[in-house]
């Protein structure tokens, strides 16, 4: 009898410690998710930092690109203009209109170049800026986290 008792005893006992032990405080499950989110906002800023860094990269060939066909574009318009003065000059020749009409044709393909190549630039441009704004934001974001540090 006494036996039983004491297992008894024994056996509650251990069932209050387990139950009292998985137990846990609203303060540490709080802070477990803000070190949850932390880690989550971490993840991304260093994800849009190396994606900062590709673009930033990628900028200088970007603008030699848009300079290299501004000044493409820029030929091409010259010698459309030489041949257009050629032609000004024997209107009536076959050959100096041919030339003339392909010079045209070379200059507006090498101005749709170049400004497509700006374009390319500027949207570059416009991308970096707003991921840099992104990753200040992510930054204040993490500083006022509490397990942000």
């Amino acid at each position: 009898m006494k036996i039983k008792a004491v297992v008894g005893a024994l056996g509650l006992l251990l069932i209050t410690f387990s139950l009292s032990a998985q137990v846990v405080s609203k303060d540490s499950i709080n802070i477990l998710k803000d070190q949850k989110e932390a880690l989550e906002l971490s993840k991304k800023l260093n994800e849009r930092k190396l994606e900062l860094a590709k673009l930033e990269n990628e900028l200088q060939s970007k603008s030699d690109e848009a300079a290299k066909a501004a000044e493409d574009a820029q030929r091409s318009a010259d010698q459309n203009r030489d041949a257009a003065e050629k032609l000004d000059d024997d209107a009536q020749s076959r050959k100096l209109a041919k030339r003339a009409s392909k010079s045209a044709g070379s200059a507006h393909r090498d101005s749709k170049r170049a400004r497509r190549a700006a374009d390319n630039l500027e949207d570059l441009r416009k991308d970096i800026e707003s991921l840099r704004e992104k990753i200040s934001s992510d930054e204040a974001k993490l500083a006022t986290l509490p397990g942000g540090n």
